[in-house]
């Protein structure tokens, strides 16, 4: 393997011109910067990012922190943090939690080590210990997905959203609505999306019905397995149901195929995500456009201002409209 010090030996000139060619900086003559350049391309010659990292204090990469790969949602974000960084020569490293609150802490240190120059986390809880080792990081941090107190973050309407497509419903005539959500641990999916059901309900002056409302997971099959619960619990079946999901709204609009139930004739259903799967499955998926790839555009465009201008954890939120 061809080190800095034998390029330095063939070239005939020390390590640190160099390490001055390798990073444009300091004074070399064009005559001595085209032989090394020259001579580091005969042989091939790749510097060490985690050398160059340590020199110069900046890896020009970014580390993300997903909670879970596989989905649209999280793809769509992290399309727009890729897109946004490379235009300022930035990278990124990927992790995936698969939904384990443990492994967001856990990522939050490996990446620290890997010595990054900021992280994005598309956070799924605010618990107190991942405040606590976020606090603890001191390098530039931006969470998209939940609002931290004291940590830039990047949200979406989530309580607006859930709201507005409640009261569709409700504008076309439904005043038995069902809803199928997620743990409110989930403060902006879980919680927030559900309070937005239940305000437009209130505002409306239409009932409350707690076996038309479950909770699960963030599964297709989940969402098949509230509804069925909703339609085999209830008594009194509702007209609508509103999920806080396509990937929900998906399960739920099996179930009732499956039970010969007319969508959305007999049953209106919506979701939340706007995924392409919404646009090509019978019937199509009334549903919601978060803007994911703006969002996640959002949150780098945040980070990268902390980076240049040494914004402080302080910064206030970011609310996608």
């Amino acid at each position: 393997m061809v080190t800095m010090k034998e390029i330095a030996r063939l070239a005939n000139v020390s390590s640190a011109t160099v390490s001055r060619v390798l990073n444009n900086s300091g004074y070399v003559s064009d005559e001595v910067r085209k032989r090394i350049l020259k001579i580091i391309e005969e042989t091939g010659y790749i510097p060490s990012e985690h050398a160059k990292a340590l020199r110069t204090k900046q890896s020009n990469v970014i580390g993300v922190i997903l909670p879970k790969l596989s989905t649209e949602t999280a793809s769509r974000i992290v399309s727009g943090i890729g897109e946004e960084l490379a235009k300022h020569g930035y990278q990124i490293l990927l992790t995936n939690t698969n939904l384990d609150p443990k492994k967001e802490i856990e990522y939050l240190k490996l990446l620290k080590s890997k010595q990054v120059d900021g992280i994005i986390l598309l956070a799924t809880n605010r618990g107190e210990e991942l405040l606590n080792e976020i606090k603890k990081l001191r390098i530039p941090f931006v969470a998209t997905g939940q609002e931290m107190e004291g940590i830039p973050s990047v949200i979406n309407k989530n309580f607006q959203a859930a709201k507005d497509i409640t009261n569709l419903l409700i504008e076309k005539g439904h005043t038995k609505i069902g809803f199928i959500g997620v743990d409110e641990a989930d403060y902006e999916v879980g919680y927030k999306r559900k309070a937005g059901y239940l305000a437009a309900l209130e505002n409306s002056q239409l009932p409350v019905v707690d076996e038309w409302i479950q909770k699960g997971d963030f599964s297709i099959d989940s969402g098949y397995k509230m509804t069925k619960k909703i339609f085999e619990t209830s008594l009194e079946k509702p007209t609508a149901i509103v999920a806080v999901t396509d990937r929900l709204a998906i399960g739920a609009m099996e179930y009732l195929k499956e039970q010969y139930i007319e969508i959305p004739k007999e049953v209106a259903l919506t979701g939340m995500g706007a995924s392409d799967l919404s646009k090509y499955i019978v019937p199509k998926l009334t549903t919601v456009d978060l803007l994911s790839e703006y969002t996640g555009a959002e949150a780098a465009k945040t980070l990268l201002q902390i980076l240049q201008e040494g914004i402080t954890s302080e910064k206030n939120k970011s609310t996608i409209d």
